[in-house]
């Protein structure tokens, strides 16, 4: 059953070449455009969305049959869950032209981020329970586009995800530490989220024990003096922001950073020629080197795509000045789906899996002894 599932997720790893990668442009941009972008017009759909008090609203929940939570790498043991909790943001994984945003229903769309769960959530559930919605997310050529269509599908997945986060908050223990997570269009909703309900509620604020913005730049001047939280400067530190970007070296990040500096900060600023927040996962802190020894371990394929092993001391990291977290040389067994320039965005989760665990436990524990 493990090498199965790590099958599912190895399968949804290359689809993200397609998906959740495709701000950085895998192909020229006139190719990507013609494929991806929808040549229909934008029509609000009028299914109303989820209902979040219904169970099947949620990939993952408390509770839920096969959870994808609930995945582990062979020989990792599962450990007693405390009282936080996860509230997850699964990446885009519906690529059809069809519609600006997902159907609910669709089945392609809902298996790719069943796995996803279990490949990225996954490493929070030591510490807590999962919770990541299903949501109307926008097709990944709305990535694409500058039309005013593509701007109407983000804003109705974030609706989906803001009525979800509140549907939450509702059902979740009312003074359960929170740990916010995405990956890909996940974090670009996450940070939304940050901004207009974590930076305006001080009650909320509090609960927040660590927000996981991964897969998704911000701007330390543009971006980051409106999310209501500061970066985490100390691997104990809680209540603060932790985002970085995976590139191997020599990374070229021109498609990122082409679309980086071409956006407007939520400050109002520019976020051109500014640097991007980087947290290194394996030392929890803002900036700074790691050499490999210190990295407790990778999710990695194995030979084929079987199966999967967590392996310790793959990679290193460190944060340059423009904000990258580069790993050094590629490591084999993951060239099948690495974007181009070197960008390992596909496994910002997965070679760091270990670490991120080690790091939410380490948090709660601080934040639960200033509790007391």
């Amino acid at each position: 059953m493990a090498a199965r599932r790590f099958l599912y997720v190895i399968a949804a790893i290359i689809f993200l070449i397609l998906a959740g990668g495709i701000v950085w442009t895998l192909f020229p941009e006139a190719v990507m455009r013609l494929t991806f972008v929808p040549t229909v017009s934008f029509a609000t759909p009028t299914d109303g969305g989820p209902d979040y008090r219904d169970p099947s609203a949620w990939l993952s929940r408390p509770g839920a049959p096969n959870d994808p939570a609930n995945w582990l790498p062979p020989g990792v043991p599962g450990t007693a869950k405390t009282k936080a909790v996860v509230f997850f943001v699964p990446p885009t994984t519906y690529l059809s032209r069809a519609h600006w945003n997902a159907p609910i229903d669709d089945k392609d769309m809902n298996q790719r981020a069943h796995v996803l769960v279990s490949s990225e959530a996954s490493a929070f559930s030591n510490v807590a329970r999962v919770w990541a919605p299903r949501y109307r997310e926008a097709t990944a050529g709305a990535f694409l586009t500058t039309k005013p269509d593509a701007a109407k599908a983000l804003e109705l997945a974030y609706s989906d995800v803001r009525r979800a986060f509140d549907a939450f908050l509702d059902q979740a223990p009312p003074a359960a530490p929170i740990i916010l997570a995405g990956h890909s269009q996940g974090s670009y909703h996450l940070l939304r989220l940050l901004r207009d309900r974590v930076a305006t509620d001080k009650k909320l604020r509090k609960r927040i024990l660590a927000a996981y913005v991964v897969g998704w730049p911000i701007s330390i001047p543009a971006d980051l003096p409106r999310l209501g939280l500061p970066a985490c400067t100390k691997p104990d530190e809680h209540g603060c922001i932790l985002s970085w970007e995976s590139f191997a070296e020599p990374a070229d990040p021109a498609q990122l950073r082409t679309r980086y500096d071409a956006g407007i900060g939520f400050t109002g600023s520019p976020r051109a020629n500014t640097p991007a927040l980087c947290v290194n996962p394996i030392t929890g802190t803002q900036g700074g080197a790691a050499d490999a020894g210190a990295n407790l371990g990778s999710v990695k394929p194995d030979e084929g795509y079987k199966s999967a092993t967590l392996v310790p001391h793959l990679v290193p990291a460190r944060c340059d000045p423009a904000g990258l977290l580069l790993i050094g040389p590629p490591p084999d067994g993951f060239g099948v789906a690495v974007l181009p320039g070197n960008n390992f965005h596909v496994f910002d989760y997965a070679l760091f899996w270990a670490n991120i665990r080690a790091d939410a436990a380490r948090r709660l524990a601080t934040y639960e002894k200033h509790r007391r």
